[in-house]
């Protein structure tokens, strides 16, 4: 009976109901107070924050990047240009296994191991989503491949872009220069906005001195993506501004003859126009394939040219230190005539030797027997050594640096190519800084023949011929001609004198001239090979030949027993016509024996050439009006950035030197 009852309390069994159904109420209550704080904080409190992240999650901004400007000779013809190509492009979060892609994608088409290598860098740089370069520049042959085969690459695909190339891939290699990947270090100095969707930028030459015309302006495009960043639609797009178009005073036929008269041979060549200051060929030999480098060049390769010892990498024309020779002598000469320390009718005798007074050493002429009596004309027609061995003495180093530096010896010529490197013109003052030393009277007298301390770059040497043969205008030298910067605007960027070197007498100048048409033109002359009876014109020139290392005072010189690389340098300038000078030229061949022999044909052919587009009647013209001394220039500094040339990348080689010259 008890135990029924106990079944059957409805009281007590409602009393713990109505215990429990307040509990759940309170429960509930709490946990709905939670919800809403927590909903009014995210609703009302951070309304502005989380719709701030959500439309950042919904809507990015990416990177268009521009396209190249391209790069013209001065007829118009494309030295630079950016061409279609296909790029096999990997998606790391499409393929669980990345090497095993990779294995599969070289068993169908070659994978470079540089390739693989600059690959997966970029894989641990760049978010998964995004399409990475494995292989640039696929042919038809490896795109028909890959394409019936992607089905099995998952996450490749074959990607069409611009890819930079330069025509004449050899012949401007050292000039135009060339584009490569961005590296690190170019990551910290380039623009990170202007740069953001770039991959290449200039490493050489004008691509990299002029970098910042020719790359363009960054575009941009939002889009609308996916919580996993995919893109779905483009919201709003605002195109990239090209690069700047530019145009050389280069000409690509004179450069291609310069690359054929040069071949098999080591040194520099240097065409400027005398009236302007024109670069028109500028050719460093031996010379590389400048699109080698601009998607990456293999180990194998590179490590061929950097250690090669002709150093084909190294650009002669702005870096190469070589002693200027007898091709010093002309300006020696016309240095001794302004200065008054000799006159037109100045002569010496020239035993075949010089010596200092009180001094038994003896300073060889490279004729044994020596010249006999002789001039000014005959010093330069021949060559004679002993007549600037003495010139130079009375002239002092003092003065012969003073004059010298107004022709641009020892200094940096401006040029719009970084790099360049000044050469040397000696000084008292400047070996007792250099070396603290004191300045010895020898020394004076081997610099009159451009030997000794004495070094000069082919530019420099082009840049002095130029400006003795237009009568001391002396140009910076220029290898841009023009910047387009719209399709209505184009930048001409004008001739710019640095200075005009004063002669009291117009004669010295008509003395120097004269003698330097008579190497070419006379019976005697070092260069008289290249008086042709077809020649419309007269050449003025200068040969020089320098040997690289000293003999001994009674040691005889022997080329035929000298290793190459010890055989003489031989040097050439020049200038033509004579009367009205439209090109001036200076050449080095490294080891290449005797300048009047070697050097001096390769010019007459480049200046055969170059003249050949001109009549008679202009060719017995002046080219030009002379403009006026330009003290700055508006155009060239809206357009370019000043260039700050790097410090000079070596320590300038002394070695001493002798001449031995023959006709």
């Amino acid at each position: 009976m008890h135990e029924r009852h106990r079944i059957t309390d409805h009281f007590t069994e409602l009393r713990i109901f109505y215990n429990r159904s307040i509990i759940a109420i309170l429960l509930a209550f709490v946990l709905f107070s939670l919800l809403a704080y927590r909903l009014f904080y995210l609703q009302i409190t951070n309304h502005e924050h989380f719709t701030t992240l959500s439309q950042n999650n919904r809507v990015s901004v990416q990177a268009i990047p521009p396209t190249r400007g391209i790069i013209y000779d001065r007829n118009g013809i494309i030295l630079a240009e950016n061409l279609p190509s296909y790029t096999l492009q990997v998606t790391p979060e499409q393929t669980t296994d990345i090497d095993q892609l990779i294995i599969q994608i070289s068993e169908l088409v070659e994978i470079r191991d540089i390739d693989i290598k600059k690959f997966k860098k970029e894989v641990r740089r760049k978010r998964r989503f995004e399409g990475i370069p494995l292989k640039f520049r696929l042919n038809d042959k490896e795109v028909a491949i890959i394409s019936v085969n992607l089905h099995k690459l998952p996450g490749v695909k074959i990607q069409a872009e611009l890819s930079r190339f330069y025509p004449f891939g050899t012949e401007t290699s050292h000039v135009v220069g060339y584009v490569g990947r961005i590296n690190e270090k170019e990551l910290k100095t380039l623009s990170s906005t202007n740069y953001s969707g770039s991959t290449h930028t200039g490493k050489l030459g004008i691509e990299r001195s002029y970098e910042e015309q020719l790359h363009g302006t960054v575009g941009f495009q939002k889009v609308e993506t996916n919580v996993k960043s995919r893109v779905l639609r483009v919201l709003e797009r605002e195109n990239p501004i090209p690069g700047n178009d530019i145009t050389l005073n280069l000409d690509i036929e004179l450069q291609k003859l310069s690359t054929e008269a040069f071949a098999g041979k080591r040194g520099a060549l240097v065409a400027i126009d005398p009236n302007t200051g024109h670069i028109l060929s500028m050719l460093s030999m031996p010379n590389y394939n400048a699109n080698l480098f601009v998607n990456g060049i293999d180990v194998k390769t590179y490590k061929a040219l950097n250690t090669s010892w002709e150093r084909p990498l190294f650009n002669r024309t702005v870096l190469g230190n070589y002693p200027p020779g007898s091709t010093i002598k002309p300006f020696m000469a016309l240095a001794g005539l302004e200065l008054n320390v000799i006159d037109q009718d100045h002569q010496i005798y020239c035993p075949g030797f010089y010596r200092l007074k009180g001094k038994a050493h003896k300073y060889r002429d490279w004729k044994k027997w020596g010249h006999g009596k002789t001039n000014i004309n005959k010093s330069i027609v021949q060559s004679c050594d002993v007549f600037y061995y003495d010139l130079a003495f009375q002239l002092g180093i003092d003065r012969m640096h003073d004059f010298m530096t107004l022709f641009g010896f020892g200094e940096k010529s401006g040029i719009d190519i970084l790099g360049e490197r000044r050469g040397l013109m000696p000084s008292k003052k400047w070996k007792k800084e250099a070396r603290n030393q004191v300045w010895y009277p020898g020394e004076t007298v081997i610099a009159g023949i451009g030997q000794g301390y004495v070094l000069v770059t082919p530019l420099q040497l082009a840049l002095a011929t130029a400006t003795l043969a237009n009568g001391g205008i002396h140009y910076q030298p220029q290898l841009v001609k023009s910047i387009k910067t719209s399709a209505t605007e184009t930048i001409q960027i004008k001739p710019k004198i640095q200075r005009k070197v004063a002669i009291n007498q117009n004669s010295n100048w008509q003395h120097v001239y004269q003698a330097m048409t008579d190497v070419i033109h006379s019976a005697r002359g070092t260069a008289r090979r290249l008086n042709k009876p077809e020649l419309r014109y007269q050449i003025a020139g200068k040969t020089g030949t320098a040997q690289v290392f000293t003999v001994a005072q009674d040691a005889k010189y022997n080329e035929d027993e000298l290793d190459e690389r010890l055989k003489d340098h031989a040097l050439f300038m020049a200038f033509a016509p004579v009367k009205h000078p439209r090109i001036a030229i200076a050449i080095v061949v490294e080891n290449g024996g005797h300048g009047g022999a070697v050097a001096a044909p390769i010019a007459g052919q480049v200046i055969e050439s170059y003249l050949s587009q001109f009549s008679d009647e202009e060719l017995n013209s002046s080219p030009i009006k002379k403009p006026k001394v330009i003290k700055t220039n508006t155009e060239k500094e809206t357009a370019i950035k000043a260039i700050e040339h790097v410090p000079e990348i070596r320590k300038t080689l002394q070695i001493k030197h002798r001449e031995h010259e023959h006709g």
